[in-house]
């Protein structure tokens, strides 16, 4: 046990950082989506604060777009209470290929999480999961449920209507965008190349490697567009003002 609690302590994460945020333009114009601001903290910020958190201090951040805003605000990360390094590529190269960037920095078990991803559910059960399977990947999931705003209806295979379900509720487990990894999932990406991690995890999975999951309870929060971003950000500012 003592070795597993050494081997956590050295682990690494590997945070994504390198989008456009094309959904969020203006707004990110001149300025990277992982950097834009939260209750008053970048996003980035609280991502760094979760893994921190969870016991892991060491961090790669790969970054591409406005990547000198995030390197001067962060620097080495020890005024964050962690150790930052970052690898850097000139252009975007989506999930997978930002992910790639990182190989260097990475020999051993490490967690890889998407910078613009609010989580919070218990990463070290997560690791440790990962770890008593034996996995190449485990990934986190959430089930999400919604409902369908029209009626369905079942049909049989003459065209007789056989059953009406009046907006049905749905259940679908969801990518988190957090993964515990190990570092030869970095030979199933191509260098320099956009490349996304669906196609990677696909590709893991066409090759009979052990890809696994792990259910979490506790939502996330993705800051995918701007109406999204401005919701997410007054709830902050109002919970940072009760505080």
């Amino acid at each position: 046990y003592q070795t597993a609690q050494q081997e956590y302590k050295f682990m690494k994460a590997v945070i994504l950082a390198g989008g456009l945020g094309k959904r969020l333009r203006p707004l990110t114009n001149n300025k990277p989506k992982p950097m834009m601001p939260l209750g008053g903290k970048p996003i980035l910020v609280h991502v760094i604060n979760w893994v921190k958190k969870n016991g892991i201090k060491e961090i790669v951040l790969c970054v591409s777009y406005l990547h000198k805003t995030i390197e001067d605000y962060f620097g080495d990360g020890k005024k964050f209470g962690v150790k930052i390094e970052y690898a850097i590529s000139s252009k975007p190269l989506a999930t997978a290929g930002q992910l790639k960037t990182a190989e260097k920095f990475i020999d051993d078990t490490f967690v890889c999480v998407y910078g613009d991803t609010i989580l919070d559910f218990n990463l070290k059960n997560m690791v440790r999961r990962h770890k008593e399977k034996k996995s190449f990947v485990t990934m986190s999931l959430y089930e999400y449920k919604t409902n369908i705003r029209y009626g369905v209806i079942d049909t049989k295979n003459n065209g007789n209507v056989s059953a009406w379900n009046e907006k049905p509720e749905i259940k679908a487990k969801v990518n988190m965008g957090c993964y515990v990894m190990e570092p030869a999932i970095l030979d199933f990406i191509p260098k320099n190349r956009s490349f996304g991690m669906d196609t990677v995890i696909k590709k893991a999975i066409s090759k009979r490697k052990d890809v696994n999951s792990f259910l979490s309870k506790k939502g996330f929060i993705d800051i995918g567009d701007k109406e999204t971003y401005q919701k997410i950000n007054l709830e902050y500012r109002k919970k940072m003002r009760r505080v």
